[in-house]
């Protein structure tokens, strides 16, 4: 079962790379179609979900509870040396492009690091990034039950205690309350860009 969910993850990932990506929801005409920046005709319903986190205050929340406005959704972890400190301040940085527009939305940080990413650390790395970031951890099962919600990939490495790295995917996702995922930001997107989309997105809300 594990490797079939990382075959899957691989092959999403993959289809998000190419550009190419298929999203329905029950036949109903597409509101959001001139916002799409990727191909997308169907399949969406399959991406984001219910899940249950901890926040930094340790304490239990779902996704309702999460997205309540517009939202960018990241998954990686806070010792990551490189690719997610640049991709969760880019996020933070569209935050801010939005507001300057009126448009109030929530950058969201979940980590894929449980071992090391305590509520206390994600809560430290989600403030220090963005003061409205909101970060998440959880055990080991509730992290892989929201990654498998939104067809993320993760992997630790091999390493010793304290000293590893974890392999994952890169994508930013945004979630809409009451609509949830709606579509996805790749790494090579400004924060203004990302702003756009976003703003196209509440614009048909």
């Amino acid at each position: 079962m594990a490797r079939l969910y990382s075959l899957l993850a691989v092959a999403f990932i993959a289809a998000l790379a190419g550009g190419t990506w298929f999203f329905t929801r029950g036949g109903e005409t597409d509101q959001f179609a001139q916002c799409r920046g990727s191909t997308i005709a169907s399949g969406g319903d399959a991406i984001g979900g219910p899940f249950e986190l901890v926040n930094s205050k340790g304490e239990t929340v779902t996704d309702k509870d999460v997205f309540t406005e517009p939202s960018i959704l990241y998954f990686g972890y806070t010792f990551c040396p490189d690719v997610c400190p640049l991709d969760v301040s880019r996020n933070a940085e569209a935050i801010d492009v939005l507001a300057e527009q009126g448009i109030s939305a929530t950058p969201v940080f979940v980590s894929i690091d449980p071992e090391r990413d305590t509520p206390e650390v994600v809560g430290d790395f989600a403030y220090n990034m963005h003061e409205k970031m909101i970060g998440l951890t959880g055990s080991l099962e509730q992290i892989k039950a929201a990654s498998r919600a939104y067809k993320t990939y993760f992997k630790r490495q091999p390493g010793d205690d304290g000293y590893y790295l974890v392999d994952h995917s890169t994508f930013a996702y945004l979630v809409l309350p009451e609509i949830g995922f709606v579509d996805f930001f790749r790494r090579d997107e400004t924060p203004e860009q990302i702003a756009d989309k976003v703003s196209c997105f509440v614009e048909n809300m």
